[in-house]
Parts: C-alpha cells; sequence; structure tokens
C-alpha cells in the first residue's frame, strides 16, 4: 500500500472515531459503545467502507485487494496494542491500600460475584455445547468478570467514591477481574492443547512453550500444573516489575525516555508469560498491577500512559472488534436468539443476585445489596477483549461472540441510570471513609 493511501484510510479511520461518538455522546451513549456501533457500521457485515475505498484509491499506484488487506492488518495490529494498553491501565488503576477496614464486604462481594456469574457462564455454554470444556471456563469467564471502566465512573458520579460501600465495590471489582482473566488463562491454554492433541496439523504456534510439548506427558494434572505456572509468574512480576519501574525512575527521573522504558518492562513482561502460555490480557493486567503505584507517583506519569492508550490505541481496538461482529446472524433463527437471551438473562440474574446476597450478609440493606448487584452488571471493555482473544482462537463461534457483543450494550446503557434512580427513590446514604478512596481521570470516564 502507498503512503498516500495509507494516510488517506488513517484519516478517515480517525475521523470516524472522532466524529461518531461526539455525535451519539448526546443520546449518553458511552463512547466505547459508539465505537463498537462505528466498527459495526464500516465493517465487512455492515457498508464495507474499506472495501469501497480501497478500489478508489487503486490510481495511488497499488491494487484494491492489497490496499484493503494492508489497511486490515493495520487495524487489527493497532487494536492489538490498544488491547495491550487497555489492560495495563486496568491493573496500574488498583489500589488494594482500600482492603483495610472493608474486609467482608470486599470478600463476599470478591466470592460471590465471581463463583455464583462464572457457574451461570459455564451452565449457559453447557446448554448449547456440553463436550467443549474450554469453552465453558472461557464463559465462566467472561460472565465473572466486571466493568472497572463503568464501575469508576458510577461510583464517583454517585458521590460515593469516599464510602465503605463505594470501596467495597472497587476493590472487588478488582479482585474479581484478576480471577477471571486468570480463569481465562487457564480456558485458552487448555484450548490449545485440545487442538495440538486433535488435529495438529492445524495448530498455530505461538511463543508458548506449551505449543512444543506432547499434551500426554501431562496427562489429567495439566489445569493443576499449569495453575502453578501462573501463580509462579504472578509472583515473580509483582516482586520484580516494580524494582524495574523504580530504577527507570531514579534514572531518568521522569523525562520522556521513561515511558518508552516503561512499555518496554511491559512488553517483555507480556512476552515472557506468552512465552508460559498466559495470554497477552493476563501478563498486561498483571504488569499494569505491578507498576501500579509506581507510576501512580511518579505525577503526570499516568496521564501520559492514558493519552496514549484511551487516546490512540484502545479506540482501534473497539473498532477491530466491530468490525468483526455481525449481528445479521442474530435473527437468521431461534437458536440464536436463545443464546442471546439466556447469555442476557444468566448474566443479570446472576450478577445482581450475587452482589446483593453478599451485601445483605455484610450488613447492608436490600435496596443497598440491589446497587451492588447492579453496578457488577455492565459487561464492556475486559469482557470484550476476552470474546476477541476466544474468537480468535475459535473457542467462541459468531453466535456466541455477538451474543457478547449484545450483552455488552445491553448491560451498559441503562444500569447507571438505574442505580441513580435506586439512591434517588429511597434515598440511600452511605457511611463515609476517613481517607480518599480513588483518583479518577477524566479522560478515561470520557472513553469507558
Amino acid at each position: 500500500m502507498s503512503n498516500e493511501a495509507f494516510l488517506i484510510i488513517f484519516l478517515i479511520l480517525i475521523a470516524l472515531m472522532t466524529l461518531v461518538p461526539l455525535l451519539l455522546r448526546r443520546f449518553k451513549i458511552p463512547t466505547v459503545i459508539a465505537l463498537l456501533i462505528t466498527g459495526m457500521l464500516i465493517g465487512k457485515n455492515g457498508i464495507d467502507l474499506i472495501g469501497h475505498v480501497a478500489p478508489l484509491l487503486a490510481f495511488l499506484g497499488s491494487n484494491a485487494a492489497r490496499i484493503e488487506s494492508h489497511a486490515m492488518t493495520l487495524i487489527n495490529s493497532l487494536g492489538s496494542l490498544g488491547l495491550l494498553f487497555l489492560m495495563m491501565l486496568a491493573g496500574m488503576e488498583a489500589d488494594f491500600k482500600l482492603f483495610k477496614g472493608n474486609r467482608k464486604p470486599v470478600i463476599l462481594l470478591s466470592v460471590l460475584t465471581f463463583l455464583l456469574p462464572a457457574v451461570s457462564g459455564y451452565l449457559v455454554y453447557q446448554y448449547f455445547k456440553q463436550d467443549d470444556f474450554p469453552g465453558k471456563l472461557l464463559y465462566a469467564s467472561l460472565f465473572a468478570s466486571h466493568s472497572v471502566g463503568i464501575v469508576f465512573p458510577v461510583i464517583r458520579e454517585l458521590k460515593l467514591t469516599r464510602t465503605f460501600f463505594g470501596a467495597a465495590i472497587l476493590i472487588s471489582t478488582v479482585i474479581t477481574d484478576i480471577s477471571s482473566i486468570v480463569l481465562l488463562a487457564v480456558s485458552v491454554q487448555l484450548k490449545k492443547l485440545e487442538i495440538a492433541a486433535n488435529t495438529p496439523a492445524v495448530m498455530p504456534k505461538s511463543l508458548s512453550l506449551f505449543d512444543y510439548i506432547d499434551p500426554k506427558i501431562f496427562g489429567s494434572w495439566f489445569t493443576l500444573f499449569f495453575l502453578a505456572v501462573v501463580v509462579i509468574y504472578f509472583v515473580l512480576v509483582l516482586a520484580v516489575v516494580p524494582r524495574l519501574g523504580g530504577y527507570i525512575i531514579r534514572v531518568l527521573g521522569g523525562e520522556d525516555g521513561t515511558i518508552t522504558s516503561f512499555i518496554f518492562v511491559v512488553v517483555l513482561t507480556v512476552l515472557v508469560g506468552e512465552f508460559l502460555g498466559i495470554n497477552l490480557v493476563v501478563g498486561a493486567f498483571l504488569a499494569g498491577l505491578a507498576l501500579s503505584r509506581v507510576v501512580q507517583s511518579a505525577g503526570e506519569m499516568f496521564r501520559k500512559f492514558e493519552g496514549i492508550g484511551y487516546g490512540f490505541l484502545i479506540p482501534f481496538l473497539f473498532i477491530s472488534i466491530g468490525m468483526q461482529t455481525n449481528l445479521r446472524i442474530v435473527f437468521n433463527s431461534v437458536g440464536n436468539l436463545e443464546i442471546i437471551l439466556l447469555t442476557v438473562v444468566g448474566l443479570v440474574g446472576s450478577k445482581v443476585f450475587s452482589g446483593w446476597l453478599a451485601m445483605r450478609c455484610s450488613g447492608f440493606g436490600n435496596q443497598e445489596g440491589l446497587c451492588a448487584g447492579m453496578m457488577t452488571v455492565p459487561q464492556l471493555s475486559a469482557t470484550l477483549a476476552a470474546a476477541a482473544v476466544g474468537k480468535n482462537l475459535g473457542m467462541l463461534d459468531e453466535n456466541f461472540f455477538n451474543a457478547i457483543v449484545v450483552l455488552s450494550i445491553v448491560t451498559t446503557l441503562p444500569v447507571p441510570n438505574i442505580v441513580r434512580w435506586i439512591i434517588e427513590h429511597y434515598h440511600l446514604t452511605f457511611a463515609g471513609t476517613t481517607e480518599k478512596v480513588y483518583e479518577f481521570k477524566e479522560d478515561q470516564d470520557e472513553l469507558m
């Protein structure tokens, strides 16, 4: 593809990613949803914008097929980098010092809002595909995850950032997300081993060491062995990466090269994880978690990471996810509608009930429990990212992938307004903490 064709297509994409969210913001549609909608409209299953633009640019010296191929490679590559930054920033926002004074609600929320939705997701997938164990675990991880990018802004907007209630939800959200991405890592590796064992000829090779080892040597102990590898990886990353980050800060003192050095550390962490069979999503989140205190203490450092991620790379992630979505098949058969219906009902029901039960057992009232349950319902960034990973590996077929996209849309738009209505209607008040719970970032709120 010629430089001129590249620049024209890139300019068109940037214009769409800027204008469409601005137009939809007046309808209170989150930017992530707006980007998904944009991707759906311009993708192969929509108006096929790239396919129509490519022939018009052929006069610049490249044939249309090559222009289209290179354009899609560009979008997908930037989307992969966006996925890395999204999970890294999610990890950087974690702050476990808030666990003090909130142990009981945090523990109950973390355990119940992980286990009950995970079981629900497992059973929903089993209803349609009984023999696909990795797929069941993947769907369980999708159900168990929370949307950090939705929970944080809602907590702030409702002025709950300095309450025990708000702190408990924030911390449990982070803990649950960590647990869900570990489950994701296990499901992905099990799927790779299944492909290697059944059809080794079609198994795509990656950096993972397990791609080159005969899965039969593990017998029935693979899951426990892999979990041990994950735990060791977690411990080493949390011990080593913060020290590397601190050393970089001391040497470079926050100069421009610091950002590049930190990105190198994150990519290196991700590559080591990939070598151990741990997916990029998990490695990037853990690297961000390890660097959280270092980056937050470095003044504007976090802002710079946000600018690169939310301002440029992450939008390409959601554009690429939208372009892979085919909502036309939703109405093709009753079976497709059944998948979507059970997915939405199973997730919403299990999330609301588990949140309500956890808060009731912690001494909160019914309305507070309902609010907590509702706040765990939205499925957005991490869920869509994990679904994209599953689709790329063939773990989720088009019907289940589209169900997750529909789930993200229908659970994200109404929930903040419902929670706000419950609090205002019942005049709920919440006991406050003595310390600042979280410093929210305006740029992130606009995106998520």
